[in-house]
């Protein structure tokens, strides 16, 4: 199994010698036009899903505080009014049930304004002022506290029957854009506000109902302060993965033969353990028939049964795994050759080392555009059925009212229909099922190209007899252009396929969690095995996709015919597929645990500010939480080695198809030299009759 076989098996006829083939062919034509023409116009459509955000929707919403009309505070016309000021602050302490809050907008159900100025001393409406004018008793002594469009004649206690003005204010100062009582402030004795209710209390249950959007400003305060770290430990990442896959050409065997034998060692460490656990217990005499069968986990690791079945479970595997390496020696071998040969190409095209930064930006706009599509239209909890009071809270009194500084504009008191649901409603949710649907689409697609432009660019390496003059001078470009020109349908289609299980697994995720409380013992588990099911289903169509693009980018044929002729194809060589899957898995988990755990350690010493003596211009910054740049640099850090190993494991994985294709299109002879590197060939035991360069000087 592995080398050549007759034509008339299961897994399709070995590929033929082509005279004319030398790498991935230059003349092609576009491959799945029809799904290229819909991929087109999907995007079209997204694009306009996206202008319909646009002109419809508000980011600030989550940059600035909102008063109770909808308008921003600090911005617009309220430029010089930058903080907002809650009338009863006590109403947040009721407001703990976090759906309500949402419900609410993350806002406390009390009326708001924005000021100028938070109020510094404390004060309340006397009784003798109940019947006195709003312009009397606020504006003249300088409280410009009411909301918009409270008019100057306006009874005070009509004003705060309505809560358009507040009945009292206490000594605030500004934080996170709103005005928050001093502690030391005591509560006015009001209707609604207890004697046991404290300024701590109200203050607490506004930050609690705040604490999704405000927590944000902690966070960019510490991006401002740490941010050139952070970039630091990032230029780390990327060194230390470059240097890993560089010496790749130098350690791979040794590096390969270490990581088997320790997982050799720690495997046989597992059994010394087991045996050691299991003949403390023996003599204890601690049975599973003394302990019975019981719901505690942890119960188990006290009876030598437990240290019993992980023994032989461990020996077992050891016993696999030496077998292995017996039996499978030589195409192990095989597998370093070809590691080494892949750190050799990416050595010739150090370009490619950086297109997962293209691919990066353009997975980052397809984030960000979806992000601004889903988040920015702010005017979808206006209720568009119900009644409308133009009376209400700053509205104008006049036929075609519509709220004062509204962030919605043009939204005004009108009859729409007797309908419970409107058209704006239906069409929001469609449009967000749309984008979900854009999004997934589009980050797929980007990453079919990157790997198909990647899987061009190595195969004609691999294909090149003389790697110094064959070559392209810009292989890179050129499968980048040959792919976006020729085979956008044929990404397009395979990333849909994908698509379509990814949704169906978010969907699936979403039925478990609205109805886990729900289910019952056999419905939990048919939802797990369907679960399971669809997760094995990804996991087989991303390895397939794979393939498919590498057959794309050199031969140029459609999705389907090139994913058939790479399953055939790794079918013929099943057990080469294994092995070298396993070895180049174990090689680069072993390259991302370094570079990842390096840059992680060396974060939490700089940040927690355990690294002494490195001068003032390198002390660490002062943070509210030491662990967010940490962890923002391990994840940029894992980011960074899984982009570069990502390129040496798309590079392993084309010269292992052209070397499968290799074996069965040439044998070695003059008319029919192998391209494979030396090494291969040794291993092989096979030999060219002539050089490559000597091949190249006769014609």
């Amino acid at each position: 199994m592995g080398g050549k076989q007759d034509g008339d098996e299961a897994y399709g006829k070995p590929a033929k010698y082509d005279p004319s083939f030398r790498g991935p062919i230059k003349n092609r034509s576009c491959t799945d036009i029809v799904c290229c023409i819909l991929f087109l116009l999907f995007i079209l459509g997204y694009i306009v899903v996206g202008i319909v955000a646009w002109v419809y929707g508000d980011p600030r919403q989550v940059l600035y505080p909102r008063n109770s009309t909808g308008a921003y505070c600090g911005v617009g016309a309220n430029k010089d009014k930058p903080y907002l000021l809650y009338f009863n602050i006590f109403s947040c302490v009721l407001a703990t049930n976090i759906i309500t809050v949402a419900e609410n907008g993350l806002q406390c159900p009390t009326p708001q304004v924005c000021v100028s100025s938070c109020p510094e001393v404390a004060w309340t409406v006397e009784v003798n002022q109940f019947s006195q004018k709003v312009g009397e008793v606020f504006y003249t002594a300088n409280r410009n506290f009411c909301l918009p469009g409270v008019p100057w004649d306006m009874p005070v206690i009509q004003s705060l029957q309505q809560e358009l003005c507040p009945s009292f204010l206490l000594p605030s100062a500004p934080a996170l854009g709103r005005c928050l009582p001093l502690l030391n402030s005591t509560p006015p004795e009001l209707p609604g506000i207890s004697s046991n209710t404290s300024i701590s209390q109200g203050i607490s249950g506004l930050l609690d109902s705040l604490n999704a959007r405000d927590i944000s400003v902690k966070i960019f305060e510490d991006f401002a302060q740490s941010w050139y770290w952070i970039l630091v430990a990032l230029g780390v990442a990327l060194v230390l993965s470059l240097l890993f896959i560089l010496l790749l050409r130098l350690v791979a065997g040794p590096l390969v033969l270490v990581l088997i034998l320790g997982v050799l060692g720690v495997l046989a460490y597992g059994i010394y353990h087991c045996w050691m656990e299991y003949r403390v217990l023996r003599d204890k005499g601690a049975s599973i028939t003394q302990q019975g069968i019981t719901t505690n986990l942890s119960a188990y690791r006290n009876v030598q049964e437990t240290w019993l079945v992980a023994l032989i479970v461990l020996a077992v595997l050891e016993g696999i795994l030496l077998l292995m390496l017996i039996f499978l020696r030589q195409r192990i071998r095989i597998a370093i050759a070809l590691l080494k040969e892949a750190s050799k190409a990416v050595g010739h095209m150090m370009s490619t080392m950086f297109y997962p930064l293209v691919t990066f930006v353009l997975l980052l706009i397809c984030i960000v555009y979806w992000a601004m599509t889903a988040l920015l239209p702010s005017c979808e909890k206006v209720q568009m059925n119900t009644s409308c009071n133009p009376m209400v809270r700053g509205l104008r009194v006049d036929m075609e009212a519509q709220p004062v500084n509204s962030s919605c504009p043009g939204l005004m008191c009108i009859f729409q229909s007797y309908s419970s649901t409107g058209l704006v409603q239906r069409s929001l949710f469609n449009l967000q099922i749309y984008g979900v649907l854009g999004l997934f689409w589009t980050l797929n697609w980007v990453l079919a190209l990157g790997q198909c432009v990647l899987a061009g660019a190595f195969a004609s390496f691999y294909w090149a007899l003389d790697k110094r003059r064959d070559i392209p001078t810009f292989p890179l470009i050129s499968a980048f252009i040959r792919t976006l020109r020729y085979h956008t349908g044929s990404l397009a289609f395979g990333a849909l396929i994908l698509t379509l299980v990814q949704i169906a697994r978010v969907v699936l995720e979403y039925i478990d969690n609205k109805l886990r409380g729900a289910q019952n013992p056999v419905a939990r588990c048919i939802m797990c095995c369907f679960k399971c099911c669809l997760w094995c289903l990804e996991k087989f169509i991303k390895f397939l996709n794979r393939n498919a693009y590498i057959m794309i980018a050199i031969y140029g044929k459609n999705f389907c015919v090139s994913a058939k002729n790479a399953f055939m194809l790794l079918m013929r060589n099943i057990v080469r597929v294994v092995v070298l899957d396993k070895v180049t898995d174990l090689l680069l988990f072993f390259g991302k645990l370094l570079v990842v755990g390096g840059v992680g350690v060396l974060s939490f010493f700089f940040f927690t500010g355990r690294i002494q003596g490195l001068g003032t211009n390198f002390e660490s910054p002062s943070l509210n939480y030491y662990w967010l740049p940490i962890m923002v640099s391990i994840l940029g850090a894992y980011v960074i080695a899984n982009g570069f190993f990502s390129v040496f494991g798309m590079c392993v994985d084309t010269l292992f198809l052209c070397f499968l294709e290799d074996l069965e299109r040439n044998d070695g002879s003059l008319d029919r030299p192998y391209y494979m590197p030396t090494a291969l060939l040794k291993i092989l035991g096979k030999k060219n009759e002539v050089l490559p360069r000597d091949k190249k000087r006769k014609k």
